[in-house]
């Protein structure tokens, strides 16, 4: 079964998207992704095609926990229902 999450990059470095949204596999592999900069722009990535400058990660995503150690970041576990809106949005 698949997990969702969503995060926010919180001092984003000029130029780098702001919030992601990822589909998980079991093994927490991303299997789609959605990236939304400062601007409002949202790129996507999936397992058949992306749109740069976003990819998919070459390896697992770290739990929440992990992810939550690191001060920059805020995340948090949202629904496979959240997640399809945003995926939605961005491959229009």
């Amino acid at each position: 079964m698949s997990t969702y999450i969503y995060s926010q990059w919180i001092s984003t470095p000029a130029g780098y998207p702001k919030e992601f949204y990822s589909e998980l596999d079991p093994n927490r592999y991303e299997t789609r992704k959605v990236e939304i900069f400062a601007d409002g722009k949202m790129t996507y990535a999936s397992t058949q095609k992306s749109i740069a400058p976003t990819r998919l990660g070459i390896a697992p995503v770290p739990t929440l926990a992990e992810i939550r150690s690191q001060t920059e970041f805020a995340v948090r576990e949202i629904t496979k229902q959240d997640f399809e809106k945003v995926w939605i949005e961005a491959i229009k």
